[in-house]
């Protein structure tokens, strides 16, 4: 934060080790000329990448809080990694995603099972009652939605819809979300509608994103000098305020369980993450259950929290944090080292691995649950990071 312009001393803190921070910085040193070496990435983890943390072995089994449903409107992703090299520098990152969707193009022949048996080609099945709603909702401004929900949008029978089975395993939506929310994924992917029941459009990464995207943009930041403190939680900012704003001029961090302060010049920048989806989670086993972690956890709600307090001007966090029971979401990974089961889903649904993709399963008065091709990394996604079959 800073109201001068950006010379070749002045140094830049990102605070947060996850795609945005790592965008950020490649869109510095590409496009605002800031050499590498005066841009920091302050990191709580280990590891790089946020949500995009794919890991694990086959021997241990594999594990990913989230993704993103690449679709080719992903332009600034395109853009950024379009300057971003594979591993083995044969291509682009963004040309690599390119050419493997067209090796590879998404087309599922069992988007749907209602009652056990595949659903050919699945119609919305709306009334003009639900497309009605779904018109108004894109229009009516967002203060008027309040914080009233999907329900009290829509009556019971559009819940039995076979579009919102195909939407609510796609964006892992829930009757009881926002309407707000539910409004803007309309709005973003109108567009993919008329695919839903092929999920056509949806585009894959070779890989995961982590060794797709995250590894490759870490080692084009590492070769131009961004230097990446790891371990290191940024616990609040220091600000000082005129006539223009307000500036920050320290940063309070625990770096190795030491308490650190990093003074932060006048023309200095800080750009910070904060809130995170996949912030607090936790790991379960095949004999435990994962914890359900409050926000005290997540070191992101918390400097968003210490930041806004007193200053609504930075946002209210407790939208967020004070609802963790209509938000939380569960994901399982399933690691089979039989092809049984792989080959059984394969037979089912009429698609060779990687063609199809997310199953959404359904039946009368049964909620809609959300099932992975089978893959062996398979996962259930969270709303606002589904891909389908990465």
């Amino acid at each position: 934060m800073s109201k001068q312009t950006s010379s070749d001393n002045d140094a830049i803190y990102l605070v947060g080790g996850g795609i945005a921070s790592l965008a950020a910085a490649a869109f510095l040193i590409r496009d605002a000329d800031i050499p590498g070496h005066n841009i920091t990435i302050l990191e709580e983890s280990t590891k790089l990448g946020g949500s995009l943390d794919a890991a694990g072995s086959a021997a241990d089994g594999y594990v990913m809080r989230g993704g993103r449903m690449i679709e080719s409107k992903y332009l600034c992703t395109f853009d950024l990694f379009s300057s971003i090299p594979t591993l083995d520098e044969s291509k682009t990152v963004t040309q690599e995603i390119f050419d493997w969707n067209e090796t590879m193009k998404t087309s599922s022949k069992s988007r749907l099972f209602r009652d056990g048996h595949q659903v050919d080609a699945p119609k919305f099945g709306l009334s003009e009652k639900h497309v009605l709603t779904i018109e108004r909702l894109e229009l009516e401004p967002e203060g008027m939605l309040g914080r009233s929900s999907i329900a009290d949008q829509f009556d019971g029978s559009f819940f039995q819809t076979d579009f919102w089975y195909m939407w609510c395993t796609i964006f892992a939506f829930q009757p009881w979300h926002s309407a707000v929310e539910f409004k803007r994924y309309l709005g973003r992917f109108t567009h993919m509608v008329s695919g839903f029941n092929t999920l056509s459009g949806i585009m894959r990464t070779v890989y995961n994103q982590y060794d797709s995207m995250v590894r490759r943009l870490q080692k084009w930041l590492e070769a131009r000098g961004v230097e990446f403190q790891m371990n290191t939680r940024v616990t609040d900012l220091g600000f000082q305020r005129n006539s223009e704003g307000y500036t920050v001029d320290r940063i309070l961090c625990d770096r190795d369980d030491h308490k650190e302060q990093i003074a932060v010049a006048e023309k200095d920048f800080v750009m910070v993450t904060v809130g995170s989806m996949t912030e607090c989670s936790s790991l379960g086993s095949m004999d435990s259950a994962p914890v359900l972690n409050g926000k005290s956890i997540g070191c992101s709600w918390n400097l968003w929290e210490k930041i806004a307090a007193g200053q609504p001007q930075f946002g209210r966090p407790g939208n967020f944090t004070a609802h963790i029971d209509e938000s939380k979401w569960e994901s399982f990974t399933t690691t089979l080292h039989d092809p049984t089961f792989f080959q059984l889903i394969r037979d089912l649904t009429g698609n060779v691995p990687g063609e199809g993709g997310l199953i959404a399963v359904g039946g009368t008065g049964v909620e809609a649950r959300e099932s992975r091709e089978a893959e062996s990394n398979g996962i259930v996604r969270p709303r606002s990071a589904t891909q389908a079959g990465d």
